[in-house]
């Protein structure tokens, strides 16, 4: 029997949406990079980007355990000396929402040039609003 092997012409993508609403933060982006990458397909293949677009709203009310709000920190830098800017997770889900799901899903991609392609597939919206209707999205929920 031949291992099957997904050609990239032949990858029917479909459209997702994803209320990020009390949602853990973790939990939710493992399952939004599994979907990426279109593992939980039966035509899987580990070299092909076969992954669904994903449409999350809500980020800026995604919920985190623990302590973390406090404690977890995101790091940034310049490049410049003196140029390391650190912020905690309070400051980024109040400020910047978006970035940090971004962040959190796109960690959990391949690094590289796969990675890169399946993360343009990822739509992250602050509100309840997004741009992507004429898509149909279908709603999944996340437990």
């Amino acid at each position: 029997m031949k291992t099957f092997m997904q050609k990239k012409e032949a990858v029917d993508r479909k459209w997702y949406l994803i209320d990020a609403n009390g949602l853990p933060l973790g939990r939710m982006a493992t399952k939004v990079a599994h979907i990426l990458r279109g593992k939980h397909k039966p035509t899987y293949t580990p070299h092909i980007d076969g992954g669904d677009f994903i449409i999350i709203v809500n980020a800026d009310k995604v919920k985190l355990t623990g302590n973390k709000i406090n404690n977890k920190m995101y790091y940034n830098h310049s490049g410049y000396p003196g140029g390391l800017r650190e912020r905690n997770a309070k400051t980024m889900i109040e400020s910047y929402p978006v970035e940090m799901v971004e962040r959190a899903v796109k960690g959990m991609l391949p690094k590289g040039r796969l990675g890169r392609q399946m993360y343009k597939k990822l739509f992250v919206y602050a509100g309840a609003d997004h741009k992507h209707q004429a898509q149909m999205p279908t709603e999944i929920t996340i437990d």
